[in-house]
């Protein structure tokens, strides 16, 4: 009975405690190191190789796998070296969902081999820089002292790398302001999903974007009754995958596609997507949370055009 009721008490707390820090958590993207001088033109690969190893193992940190961050950019060929500048960092977080982007460059001053890393907030441009000297011989112990650096300087700044986590509550109050005294259409809601590797539950996506539109006083159609008909139809698209686990914490990445089309006219009035990242105690939970995340910020790109003129 004692046993009972201490976990009645410790475990709420616990899941509190983990997930209050699995918000704090920031994912990373590492892009190619440039090496341009010729003595050394080989090593920004193993300079990348050798960062984004030691910041994978660092439970301060979720990393965004190379294949998917070339798979992510490779359509829309946007490089992965260390020329990312901080006007398409917002671009790159968009496509990856990495809220810091990693990069920068090595090059020697005389003897000396100088690794200079740039970080990124992709949500606030926000640019911070951490270097390291020694020899071409020490590039491995060079590399594990730079992405200790840049582990901490992300811990400490990511209140200014990263924007503030908006609570529903405030996302409403913000959009109600936008929609005051606007002429509000009727609206459909129809998002498909899936979560890979096991069964959808419930639709995350769909069911966000249903509650934003519904809170800012938008009439949503019931697709099950023919009696209504929608004036914009919002169709999509959505999926989640497992990422990675740290200790007890679980990421997962999803996107969203998203459509709004005039019924009347058939005109294509908004489409777009987004990828975002979640952490949480469990896969399903991590999957939900990300593919909710991208579904209110594809929702409140959306709401502009369907203000009825």
């Amino acid at each position: 009975m004692k046993r009972r009721f201490y976990l009645m008490l410790v475990v709420p707390l616990l899941m509190a405690t983990v997930s209050a820090f699995a918000a704090d958590v920031l994912t990373v993207a590492v892009f190619d190191f440039e090496s341009k001088d010729e003595a050394i033109r080989d090593l920004g690969p193993k300079v990348t190789t050798l960062i984004n190893a030691n910041l994978s193992g660092d439970q301060r940190l979720i990393t965004v796998e190379r294949a998917e961050l070339e798979k992510a950019l490779g359509e829309q060929e946007l490089g992965l070296s260390g020329t990312i500048q901080p006007e398409t960092a917002a671009k790159v977080g968009h496509l990856t969902g990495a809220k810091v982007l990693v990069t920068g460059r090595a090059f020697m001053v005389e003897r000396q081999l100088i690794i200079v890393a740039k970080i990124i907030g992709t949500e606030t441009s926000r640019v911070y820089g951490e270097t390291v000297t020694g020899t071409p011989g020490d590039v491995a112990d060079l590399a594990k002292e730079l992405a200790s650096k840049i582990a901490g300087t992300v811990e400490k700044k990511s209140d200014t790398l990263a924007a503030k986590i908006e609570k529903p509550e405030d996302l409403i109050a913000r959009l109600q302001k936008q929609m005051e005294g606007k002429k509000l259409p009727m609206v459909s809601v129809m998002i498909t999903e899936r979560h890979i590797g096991t069964a959808t539950i419930d639709p995350a996506a769909e069911t966000e974007v249903s509650f934003i539109l519904q809170k800012l006083g938008f009439t949503l159609a019931d697709k099950k009754d023919a009696a209504f008909k929608a004036d914009i139809e919002i169709t999509g698209e959505g999926f989640s995958e497992f990422g990675m686990r740290k200790g007890n914490l679980i990421s997962c990445k999803a996107r969203v596609e998203m459509k709004a089309t005039d019924r009347a006219s058939g005109k294509i009035l908004f489409i777009d997507r987004q990828t975002s990242v979640a952490v949480d105690l469990s896969e399903h939970l991590a999957g939900k949370a990300a593919l909710q995340e991208a579904a209110a910020k594809l929702t409140e790109r959306m709401l502009p055009v369907l203000v009825l003129k």
